[in-house]
């Protein structure tokens, strides 16, 4: 089955990147927003069913953006996947409290990002 995938992060080519391997390897709907604020709008408006979100980013970092959209009825039940490429400890255990369905690490394999997003989706429901 076809998914949309809405993926918010602040650097143009990790968007460019995620968005080919998504739909190279699964044919998915892709929506892609360059800022946490932008990307709280497009989902609201689209629905997507699974959003992948930057952790770092400038204005919204990506805790703010996830606090943003669990707030919103309109798309607080949407599984949210973080991206960041920081993984020490002290960072593993702040994102334990965030409600997030997985983390995934940059750099990422695209062509992997399909199955991988299968596998998470498929543990949230």
């Amino acid at each position: 089955m076809s998914k949309c995938v809405l993926i918010v992060d602040d650097e143009d080519d990790v968007r460019a990147i995620a968005k080919l391997g998504l739909e190279m390897a699964a044919n998915w709907t892709v929506l892609t927003a360059s800022s946490g604020q932008e990307g709280l709008n497009v989902a609201a408006q689209n629905h997507p069913d699974v959003i992948l979100l930057d952790l770092m980013m400038p204005e919204w970092d990506g805790s703010y953006t996830l606090k943003q959209l669990k707030e919103n009825p309109d798309t607080q039940s949407i599984p949210v996947i973080l991206l960041t490429a920081k993984v020490q400890s002290p960072l593993q255990e702040s994102l334990a409290n965030l409600e997030v369905a997985a983390v995934f690490t940059k750099p990422f394999r695209p062509l992997q990002l399909p199955e991988q997003i299968e596998q998470v989706l498929a543990k949230t429901t």
